[in-house]
């Protein structure tokens, strides 16, 4: 006879009193937990238990959860376990940002034990949603620098317009700014200022094709302070205007457009 085991719950939060509390509640009601108090950590210790559920705090000394969150979901070995974020600052911004990095929920702090109870429960019932990736995912995590790599490039991409500094980049993915730039120039020949400047192009190429945006909106939206600016580095990479570049575009056949 097969031996049912109960959830995992892997608790992340930095307040000795809220893993006191939410832990003896866990407990109580049937589930198995692990523990850590900050985000790092906590990726860390989700590599290794796979556990079927995260309730992750988002504001944690050394690693928040958003930084957590990016990690969580930049590796293969965990980016399917569903991630319940844990916030005093319940605010929509925040909220959505935590959505776009892969959060499935959020609970306000001072939470209600019987809250959290209840929400964990609703997305476990939902595992299956994840499943479909599950077992391809269920091997030896990547290389750390893989997924510090997978993380920078995904927060660079989704923020061009307005885009962090390289440093504030390398934190946010758990690293710093120096280590970054190594796993760029190991992975693509390039520093980190220059993926971000192919990648401001190669966003741009796109929406000249496929958009009817002006040169000024899509120069704002990929990050140039003015259509000029924009002009000028497409005409240096392309070696031609992003004018002359959407003519050429709109000019060929549609199969080979």
């Amino acid at each position: 006879m097969k031996m049912v085991t109960s959830p995992h719950i892997l608790l992340v939060d930095d307040s000795v009193q809220e893993l006191q509390q939410l832990s003896a509640t866990l407990r109580a009601e049937g589930f198995r937990l692990s523990m850590a108090s900050d985000g790092r950590t906590g990726y860390q210790r989700a590599v290794v238990t796979q556990p079927d559920l995260i309730l992750l705090d988002l504001i944690m000394p050394l690693m928040d959860g958003l930084s957590a969150c990016r990690l969580l979901k930049a590796d293969p070995a965990t980016r399917h376990i569903p991630v319940i974020f844990l916030t005093a600052k319940n605010e929509p911004e925040e909220r959505l940002r935590g959505f776009q990095l892969g959060g499935v929920d959020y609970v306000a702090k001072p939470v209600l034990a019987a809250e959290v109870v209840a929400r964990v429960r609703i997305h476990l019932n939902r595992r299956d949603i994840y499943r479909p990736q599950r077992d391809a995912v269920m091997t030896p995590s990547t290389n750390p620098d893989d997924v510090l790599f997978e993380a920078a490039m995904r927060e660079i991409r989704e923020h061009l317009e307005a885009l962090p500094s390289i440093p504030e980049i390398a934190q946010r993915v758990g690293t710093h700014d120096k280590r970054l730039g190594q796993i760029f120039r190991e992975r693509l020949g390039l520093t980190v200022s220059a993926f971000i400047g192919e990648e401001r192009i190669r966003q741009g190429r796109d929406l000249l094709a496929k958009t009817d945006m002006g040169v000024e909106q899509i120069a704002t939206q990929v990050g140039f302070g003015t259509g000029a600016n924009f002009t000028t580095a497409f005409r240096k990479r392309m070696g031609m205007t992003p004018t002359h570049y959407r003519q050429a575009i709109q000019s060929q056949p549609p199969e080979l457009a």
